[in-house]
């Protein structure tokens, strides 16, 4: 009398996915799997009795006394169907003798494992195991099966998802830099506009200043050679504060050439900061850039925040001044936001905050040399700016977050400022942007550009 393995063998349960509800980081657990789980003791026969009944069905998950043993797929118990004899040989005896014969490497995943990142990992996989399914670990001591086609499927799905979306964000990066190629060119427009009556006030200054300085003379003159003052010249003097005038008046034209000066070298800085870099680099002088970018940014800083300089000599260096800029101002607005924030939350909560030190955000510059990677080869020289604040630092998830925004197989909801100055500075300049932070020890950017 045959034996009765039924209950050795569940039923095959499919779960549903999400209707193919696919986004970029959709995981297996969003796919369709079956659970169909059998033991080691049934017969190979009854196995391939289910596989007839259900046409779909890839594989079976296989137990030995409730504990989980591996899988046998259906590709594997066909082609010891049609082996000669497989039947007579095989398909009678305990399911587990057969599984020894067809023991493969299995391709086990957790559930939580990204489609894209599990379509990967199976076309790393040797030829002749690309076709099989996949085991999926849905819980402690819970498995699947997952079909390879579904898999496939749902990785062209998200393959066309994610050409879409860099289709749009290409789109809106062009409409992007076409509108702020424009508004670079009306800045630029209007600094010019401001600048030439600066230029008017600053190029006569000097003359006002000697004709002031003229008449005075003349004045004192007048009052030599007169053996006395009229009653209505002394009263004119009094009501107009003569001496007050001419003690003021040097002062007064000074402090006109101070704001005439300081408005142009900003009007000067928001025309480079503003530049529309040509087609190849030029040599540009680092120092000059960041002193436009400091005083650009002293409408932040409202001296709160102070400023320290380490420059070394320099020499120019080939480079996309306007990209440059632009990385700058965003390395720069990232230690501002920090320290900002920390001052206002030392003083609405000073008694949950750490005192420290005035905020103070400190540029160095300077060349250095790095070991070359091959025998033999020269040392390499590298320009290094290096841009560091005494804030509170980073936590070690949102370093991590920072570090994976500059990797472009991460796919980021969207492109930050840092992500975009990361890819300025390694794609456009062959360079290299490192950052280090931790609690309560500050955050420094280092960018090295290659010397040629």
């Amino acid at each position: 009398m045959p034996q009765d393995f039924s209950s050795q063998i569940s039923p095959p349960f499919l779960s549903q996915g999400s209707d193919r509800d696919l986004g970029l980081e959709s995981t297996l657990q969003e796919l369709s799997m079956y659970n169909f789980q059998v033991e080691l003791s049934c017969t190979a026969i009854e196995v391939a009795r289910i596989f007839e009944k259900y046409p779909l069905l890839p594989g079976a998950i296989l137990r030995e006394q409730g504990k989980f043993i591996g899988m046998i797929s259906r590709r594997r118990l066909l082609e010891f169907w049609i082996r000669p004899y497989g039947k007579e040989l095989f398909f009678r005896e305990p399911l587990g003798m057969l599984y020894s014969y067809a023991r493969t490497s299995i391709l086990q995943l957790p559930d939580t494992t990204p489609v894209l990142t599990a379509m990967q990992l199976t076309l790393r996989r040797s030829p002749e195991l690309v076709a099989e399914p996949i085991v999926v670990q849905t819980a402690p001591d819970t498995y699947k099966v997952l079909d390879i086609y579904e898999l496939n499927l749902a990785s062209w799905q998200i393959r066309g998802i994610e050409t879409q979306v860099r289709y749009e964000r290409s789109q809106t990066q062009m409409i992007q830099n076409d509108k702020m190629a424009s508004l670079g060119r009306l800045v630029d427009g209007v600094a010019h506009e401001i600048l030439d009556p600066v230029s008017f006030i600053w190029g006569n200054l000097t003359y006002i200043s000697n004709y002031s300085q003229d008449l005075l003379k003349l004045i004192a003159a007048y009052d030599q050679e007169s053996s006395g003052a009229s009653h209505y010249i002394n009263n004119l003097k009094e009501e107009i504060e003569f001496d007050f005038l001419e003690e003021d008046l040097s002062k007064a034209l000074a402090s006109i050439r101070t704001g005439a000066e300081r408005l142009k070298k900003l009007v000067t800085s928001l025309q480079n900061f503003c530049h529309i870099d040509d087609v190849y680099p030029k040599p540009g002088d680092l120092h000059a850039c960041l002193d436009s970018i400091v005083l650009l940014i002293n409408s932040r800083i409202q001296g709160e925040i102070e400023i320290v300089k380490n420059y070394t000599h320099l020499p120019p260096v080939y480079c996309f001044m306007g990209q440059l800029s632009q990385v700058l101002m965003n390395i720069f607005s990232e230690s501002i936001d920090s320290l900002l924030n920390e001052i206002v939350r030392h003083q609405f909560h000073p008694e949950t905050t750490n005192s420290i030190d005035k905020p103070r955000i400190e540029i160095t510059t300077k060349i250095i040399s790095q070991e070359a990677t091959k025998p033999g080869a020269p040392d390499s020289r590298w320009i290094s700016i290096c841009i560091a604040d005494n804030g509170p630092g980073m936590s070690q998830q949102l370093h991590q977050q920072i570090i994976e925004s500059f990797s472009m197989e991460k796919r980021a909801d969207k492109t930050t400022s840092l992500a975009v100055s990361y890819r300025i500075i390694t794609a456009k300049h062959g360079g290299k942007l490192n950052l280090r932070s931790q609690l309560g020890q500050g955050t420094e950017f280092e960018i090295l550009l290659p010397l040629l």
